[in-house]
């Protein structure tokens, strides 16, 4: 089967960050959202955008403390929205509508990794429902603003999206919860979504995409303890990494996304899931987890989740 999945050669690289993908863009007069824009890739991704001249708005479930990660940043606001609770998407939704400005770039930052097994709104796995299905909702109900400009929506996955495909018969995970496939569902679903919206919105002139970030130190890892990061050969037993060079920095790790929501060597593009600033490869058969995975972008899949995701949350922009 043919596949879009193939390298462009962007120019860019493992080692470019967000400054250097943005380099003579300008983004005045746009407006882009950053969920998580406030702490690890997502505050580097706020910085980024605002210095190209983009107004940020940072919906976030801590507004204070968004506040005042955000306070030297000029052009970028706050606003509260907690992704694990469909109430309070539903209320940032209606909030931004009322103010009737028109989005241009929407990155789904925020997320959480490898939690102990927790419950959110009606008893949903908090990875999946944080992750993804609060994203899916978000999107939707920001549709008016979204389409008018032909916006481009950026679901930040990861390489962990190669632990699990969606468990189609148990997606929140009623009986033998695994954190680390629990998150790789999750991140499966935010590729899913892409492939999905992409389809969806390309009429209308919006464009998706999706990527993984790199390996980066970020708050992402607070649910892990310290010994597994030891054991995983990520730091050592003072917390120092212990491959320096395998991690990208979080201006490093911000980059993908960024390039995803601006450049315009992707112009005409989407539904693709980028690495490194550029499109990835398709997963190798010999199962090396690099690249992407095909169960991430089947669009049969994709469109199924979609399905699966409006009848959950209630919410679908198309119909």
């Amino acid at each position: 089967m043919s596949t879009a999945q193939h390298k462009i050669g962007s120019g860019f690289g493992a080692r470019s960050t967000a400054d250097d993908v943005l380099r003579g863009i300008d983004l005045s007069g746009k407006l882009a959202l950053v969920t998580g824009g406030y702490s690890g890739l997502g505050l580097e991704t706020t910085r980024a955008l605002a210095g190209a001249g983009a107004h940020v708005v940072v919906p976030a479930r801590r507004p204070a403390t968004a506040r005042e990660a955000l306070a030297d940043i000029d052009g970028a606001e706050t606003d509260e929205l907690d992704l694990g609770d469909l109430e309070s998407v539903r209320a940032f939704a209606e909030r931004f509508l009322a103010s009737g400005r028109v989005i241009d770039i929407v990155i789904d930052s925020a997320g959480i990794m490898a939690c102990p097994e927790t419950r959110v709104g009606p008893g949903w796995e908090a990875q999946f429902a944080t992750n993804h299905l609060g994203h899916f909702a978000l999107v939707n109900r920001l549709w008016p603003a979204i389409a008018p400009g032909g916006a481009r929506v950026v679901s930040v996955s990861s390489a962990g999206h190669h632990y699990s495909g969606i468990r189609w018969d148990d997606v929140h995970w009623r009986t033998g919860y695994d954190k680390w496939e629990a998150y790789g569902q999750a991140k499966t679903a935010n590729v899913l979504f892409a492939v999905e919206l992409d389809r969806r919105g390309r009429d209308f002139g919006v464009r998706a995409f999706s990527l993984h970030p790199g390996g980066i130190l970020t708050p992402l890892q607070r649910h892990l303890p310290k010994q597994e990061m030891v054991d995983r050969g990520w730091i050592d037993e003072n917390g120092t990494p212990l491959n320096p060079e395998g991690f990208k920095t979080p201006r490093q790790g911000a980059a993908t996304q960024v390039w995803a929501a601006t450049s315009p060597q992707l112009a005409g593009m989407g539904g693709v899931y980028c690495e490194d600033c550029d499109i990835a490869e398709p997963a190798p058969a010999d199962g090396t987890r690099t690249g992407v995975s095909a169960h991430a972008t089947d669009p049969e899949q994709a469109a199924r989740l979609w399905e699966l995701s409006a009848e959950l949350t209630g919410v679908n922009a198309f119909g």
